[in-house]
């Protein structure tokens, strides 16, 4: 039984039933737009989370929280304690330098990392834009057809080059803020998810279905 079954009629399990089907609709759209663009990170890149923490809402740490308790037992253990895999990194504690894929627990990472390399922001017109991440090669960048850069590019012109348009981040993340309406406040990685854990292990001690 999964975590989120054992916590059938909690607001938490709402939370992570309404946060799986966020990141369920980042992943259709980001693959629409792979597939259509052909514009993909080079594989084993994972310079953008190299020296970068991610900052978390409570509902991102939930999500986290209970993917690590459902997949990784032990490292949910030892991290609700404050000991995670990677403690020296500068960055997040779940970057592993040697591994090809480098994140270690991709399935429950956050919003800012799904969106990382593919997906649309908003410039100050409040009009659809996108940037190549400033990570992704130049000599790459410049063998596509037509020929890209390290600069914002426009909705129409994201129509013109790739034939559709990545996910917005800012229109995802308005759902993701209504899950916790009377806190936006963030958190690194290392500050909110040993509580996040605790608080769902102490939920989970509360119910029938341990």
């Amino acid at each position: 039984m999964s975590i989120s079954d054992k916590l059938k009629g909690t607001r938490t399990e709402e939370i992570l039933s309404q946060m799986g089907k966020l990141y369920s609709e980042i992943e259709e759209k980001q693959s629409a737009w792979y597939q259509i663009s052909k514009f993909t990170c080079p594989q084993g890149c994972g310079e953008c989370c190299r020296n970068f923490e991610p900052d978390l809402l409570d509902c991102e740490a939930d999500y986290m929280a209970a993917w690590l308790l459902d997949n990784q037992p032990e490292t949910a253990e030892k991290a609700a304690q404050g000991i995670f895999p990677f403690p020296e990194n500068k960055g997040c504690p779940f970057w592993n330098e040697n591994s090809e894929y480098h994140c270690t627990i991709y399935g429950g990472r956050p919003f800012i990392c799904r969106f990382f390399g593919a997906s649309g922001s908003k410039n100050k017109e409040g009009k659809l834009a996108f940037k190549p991440c400033k990570f992704y090669p130049a000599e790459i960048l410049e063998a596509h057809k037509p020929p890209l850069s390290h600069r914002q590019y426009s909705e129409k012109e994201m129509k013109d080059i790739f034939g559709i348009l990545p996910p917005v981040m800012p229109d995802i993340m308005e759902k993701a803020l209504s899950l916790n309406p009377d806190n936006h406040s963030t958190k690194v990685i290392r500050d909110i998810l040993p509580d996040a854990i605790n608080r769902i292990k102490w939920i989970l001690s509360m119910t029938d279905k341990n």
